[in-house]
């Protein structure tokens, strides 16, 4: 059994295709289609705060710019990438004019290394820090077309622009259902920093990472960036039913479905002799759910009996609880062997809280993988205990011998005693 806690990643383009309701025959396939080319814009903290010199002795605007210099040259050539600015030009001290103050450095497009840098080298700390008005920029200036778009932003405070307030600017992009996702980057590690910047993240399915270093602040921008190329599965819309029987058949692919709250879907999947099964869902709780609550996984036979399973359980608002199972079909000597039916099941046990609607169901996702099995493959799960088979094993053996060694011990005192 293996038990997973994805990351939220991916998050809108599962909602979006969920509101979608497309529905899709039972054996559909998660379509792999060409991909339009990735968009990706860093929007970087210009602001008056990014003069100071903390980050390995140098000005974080130093850190900031060599690391873009680092980006720029080691950017995959299909990627379409730009730069957008937030207090870069205005030095005054009217907060109308500053709180407006973000603009495209570099637009979004095929990249000219050499100008971008020529761009990036003259920017000077200067004034307001406006994050909620330069990601609403960002999303227009990402808008068109059906690849990856991803903002990466950089920034080393809080906004200062309130009441427009980042966070929910974030929510209103990732309630469009365009896919666009935001991974944010702080180079302060104060509470409110990370606050903001942690929920600007959470929002839009990217992900948060604290910066103190140059090295760091590279690498992970260029991670991000490098992200932005991989291939996008699209997911498929699939309706689960309440027993085996009449479940959808599922091949390798990602999938989308809602599942009440406190019930169960099942799916069916076929694993040929040789073949291992690996199978991860998760389900997204959209609204307020009450604390103490869990996912299960489970793999059955149409006869009902349980293969393996896995399960996760949380406590206390989160967006995304996940688990996974792997199971290994073993190779056969008969010539005549079919695949063998197995059902997967999926339950949870979260519940709404007072006055929030129970309907449509939660937003679940299931990733299904049939792949060539290990060379050893007839053990573990096949008898319902998967790896915990070799501990049970190794348990019953130790025990055995102990029980040895502790008779003979018991024997030789009693031995030496009426000696005695």
């Amino acid at each position: 059994m293996i038990t997973r806690q994805r990351l939220a990643a991916g998050l809108c383009a599962l909602l979006a295709t969920l509101t979608a309701g497309v529905a899709f025959p039972a054996g559909a396939v998660a379509d792999e289609t060409a991909q339009a080319a990735p968009k990706v814009e860093l929007v970087l903290d210009v602001s008056g705060s990014m003069r100071a010199r903390d980050i390995d002795g140098g000005s974080r605007m130093a850190a900031a710019k060599q690391a873009f210099n680092e980006v720029l040259d080691a950017t995959p050539e299909e990627v379409q990438l730009g730069i957008r600015t937030l207090g870069a030009n205005y030095r005054g001290d009217d907060r109308k004019t500053g709180c407006k103050d973000t603009a495209q450095l570099y637009p979004v497009g095929t990249l000219d290394r050499t100008e971008a840098k020529t761009a990036v080298a003259t920017l000077t700390p200067t004034g307001w820090t406006p994050i909620g008005p330069a990601l609403l920029k960002a999303a227009d200036d990402l808008d068109g077309g059906d690849g990856t778009r991803r903002i990466v932003l950089i920034s080393d405070g809080e906004d200062t622009c309130q009441p427009l307030d980042p966070c929910e600017v974030a929510r209103e992009i990732s309630s469009k259902g365009i896919g666009l996702t935001i991974d944010t980057l702080g180079l302060v590690p104060d509470a409110k920093t990370r606050d903001q910047l942690s929920c600007i993240a959470d929002a839009t399915g990217g992900t948060y990472t604290s910066v103190q270093h140059k090295e760091e602040l590279a690498d992970r921008v260029g991670q991000l960036v490098d992200r932005a190329a991989d291939p996008v599965v699209t997911p498929v819309a699939v309706e689960g039913t309440a027993e085996c029987a009449q479940a959808p058949a599922l091949k390798s692919g990602l999938y989308t479905d809602r599942e009440e709250f406190t019930k169960h879907r099942w799916y069916r999947v076929e694993v040929e002799p040789g073949q291992e099964l690996r199978a991860s869902v998760s389900v997204a709780a959209d609204r307020s759910v009450a604390p103490d609550y869990g996912v299960l996984l489970r793999a059955v036979t149409v006869h009902g009996r349980e293969i393996v399973r896995g399960e996760a359980a949380g406590n206390g608002r989160t967006d995304v609880i996940s688990t996974g199972l792997r199971y290994p079909k073993a190779e056969s000597d008969d010539e005549d062997a079919t695949a063998e039916v197995v059902c997967l099941q999926v339950s949870n046990s979260f519940a709404a809280t007072a006055g929030v609607k129970t309907t449509p169901g939660l937003p679940l996702e299931l990733t299904v993988d049939v792949v060539d099995g290990p060379d050893q493959a007839g053990d573990v799960a096949s008898f319902g205990l998967g790896r915990g088979w070799w501990l049970l094993g190794a348990l019953v053996l130790t025990g055995f011998l102990a029980g040895v060694l502790w008779g003979w011990i018991s024997r030789w005192r009693v031995a030496v005693w009426r000696t005695n």
